[in-house]
């Protein structure tokens, strides 16, 4: 129960219809959601730890208010831990491996082009997930998920970044390492 009520939290707060800045109370969102105060409680917690809200005594939860600067700072950060990695990767992984990516990326297309922030910061998430897989390091693609669980997708252009992933991948596919380096630098610097 804790996992499903932490998902719809997790979508709740990237649609906006958690918003920034606002306290909510575990029994108010238990209602909302059809569910107890208690396992609502506990996603809570698993999201303050993420950083995504902080407790208010008393009172619930404040979902946190991002400011450009941190933003930028986690753009920065994923920026520092991807583009060596899939560099990297670009230059050891066999092309043909990249088509077990292409799902991935064709999900972050359809969720884009749907509109949905939820959908889209799930399927995008998964996508990095994948390529990052590739190299085998299971605490980088743990760190990096986390990472990515911080992004604000109101501010992003979903079809552009949704388009870079399939850029991306036909320059891997191609072997094309400069055109990799230029497109992940690219993704991450946007």
């Amino acid at each position: 129960m804790r996992g499903q009520v932490l998902d719809a939290l997790r979508a709740a707060l990237v649609s906006g219809d958690l918003a920034p800045g606002e306290v909510y109370s575990a029994p108010a969102l238990g209602e909302r959601l059809g569910v107890s105060a208690t396992p609502v409680r506990e996603a809570m917690q698993e999201l303050a730890r993420e950083g995504a809200v902080e407790v208010v005594p008393n009172r619930g939860f404040r979902v946190t208010e991002r400011t450009a600067r941190e933003r930028a700072e986690l753009a920065e950060v994923r920026a520092l831990i991807e583009v060596p990695v899939v560099l990297r990767l670009a230059r050891t992984v066999a092309a043909a491996r990249w088509n077990e990516v292409r799902p991935a990326a064709l999900e972050t297309v359809a969720a884009a082009s749907s509109g949905d922030l939820a959908r889209y910061a799930e399927a995008d998430r998964a996508f990095h997930r994948a390529v990052l897989s590739l190299g085998g390091n299971d605490q980088l693609v743990r760190v990096a998920d986390d990472l990515r669980r911080r992004v604000v997708w109101a501010a992003c252009d979903l079809a552009r970044d949704a388009a870079q992933h399939v850029a991306l991948l036909d320059a891997l596919e191609r072997e094309d390492t400069a055109a990799v380096g230029v497109l992940v630098r690219e993704h991450f610097g946007g």
